[in-house]
Parts: structure tokens; sequence; C-alpha cells
């Protein structure tokens, strides 16, 4: 599984942040980063938790 974030639809809400605080970071100039790329099986609940919160659905998964 790979995180995409779309930067162009981030509003940089920090939802992502607060559901998966080991995956997502937001800086304080406001932008976001993603801290693990290809995030393990032990996290995949909770960065498909954050896709689905995210406001803008600015959050996507390959696999």
């Amino acid at each position: 599984m790979k995180v995409i974030v779309d930067y162009d639809r981030c509003e940089a809400n920090a939802v992502c942040m607060q559901i998966s605080p080991e995956v997502f970071k937001l800086n304080e100039d406001d932008t976001l980063d993603v801290l693990i790329e290809e995030p393990g099986e032990a996290l995949r609940a909770k960065v498909l938790e954050a896709v689905r919160r995210c406001p803008r659905q600015a959050i996507a998964v390959k696999e």
C-alpha cells in the first residue's frame, strides 16, 4: 500500500494526522508531510480511516 496525497486539494485540516500521526504530520507552515509513504499492514486500518475522513478527499492509497 502506498499513500498518495493530492497537495492541490489538501487544506491541511490535520484530520489525517489526528487519526494516524505515525504516517501524517502537519508542519508549522500548514503543509502536510507523509512520514511513511508505504506503511505496513499494522497501520492499514488507520490509513484507510484517514483516507475516508479527509474533508477534501485529498488522500488515496494505491495497492
